[in-house]
């Protein structure tokens, strides 16, 4: 149904696909309140993300784990600039490819790869469990990173395992930018304006959370999620919402944790809301 969402405002939190999901949920008739949250950027010394690439071209990883597409994504950005590209692509094809998740094995998929094991859960935790069942003694395994985690335990687990681990960080966070943004999107849900917030990275929250106590709104970010539908698309970011004490009320069926799934599930609670509303 494409006006399911009538009626409904719906906060988003830029990430580096809302051109999309915004797409989608006005499709389904929402109003889309959208929140510039931080930009993403490569890495701001190229030098040890070259030289990664280079060991992988020299000497081929055994393994390589990917945990986001963006990194990837990042990765053959320099290497296309540097002229590697070819290179670093004919030697990833020699790995064994395992991805956090879904996304990376999208961004492998566009340069004609494909991944030899996805996560069934697409966690750190769910990285550890998947790769801890292989025999990695001896092995070179390349790690791709992402900004604003700490992943010892995963670069730790693995070394224990036996792996020579070679990690990359290809991109970081401008933690800064869009704040007044964020406050805000915060007033928003606070006074009630906001009918559902949608949540697709951790980021996101470890963001909103970090503006609202840079600018003493904790309190208001506290009421707004508690008059808010909060829905994540995953178990990543309902992990990061009970580390803060916060709840999930909607995430995917059937461990589907996609835009459109999410859509559908944000769809039948608000219906169940708008209906109690007016029971009442």
């Amino acid at each position: 149904m494409a006006d399911r969402l009538n009626g409904t405002r719906i906060l988003i939190l830029e990430t580096r696909e809302e051109a999309q999901f915004s797409k989608l949920l006005a499709e389904q008739g929402a109003e889309v309140v959208q929140c510039p949250m931080f930009t993403i950027q490569d890495a701001l010394d190229p030098a040890p993300v070259e030289a990664w690439i280079r060991r992988a071209i020299d000497k081929p990883f055994d393994d390589l784990v990917l945990m986001t597409g963006e990194g990837l994504r990042r990765i053959m950005k320099l290497a296309r600039t540097r002229g590697l590209d070819q290179a670093f692509v004919a030697a990833l094809a020699k790995s064994q490819k395992f991805t956090r998740g879904p996304k990376p094995g999208k961004a492998l998929r566009e340069i004609s790869l494909e991944a030899q094991q996805t996560t069934e859960r697409p966690t750190t935790e769910g990285v550890i469990e998947m790769l801890g069942k292989l025999d990695l003694e001896g092995h070179r395994l390349g790690l791709q990173l992402y900004p604003d985690k700490d992943h010892s335990a995963l670069a730790g687990a693995l070394s224990a395992q036996g792996a020579e681990v070679d990690t990359v960080l290809p991109y970081a966070y401008d933690s800064k930018a869009a704040d007044a943004n964020i406050v805000a999107a915060i007033d928003e849900m606070a006074e009630g304006r906001i009918d559902s917030i949608a949540l697709t990275n951790l980021g996101q929250v470890r963001r909103l959370i970090e503006a609202a106590k840079a600018h003493g709104s904790e309190a208001k970010l506290r009421t707004g999620f508690e008059r808010t539908l909060i829905a994540s698309v995953g178990p990543a970011v309902s992990g990061e919402l009970a580390a803060h004490g916060l709840r999930t009320d909607v995430s995917p069926a059937d461990e589907a944790f996609f835009m459109r799934p999410l859509i559908s599930a944000m769809a039948v609670a608000l219906s169940e809301r708008k209906q109690q509303a007016a029971a009442r």
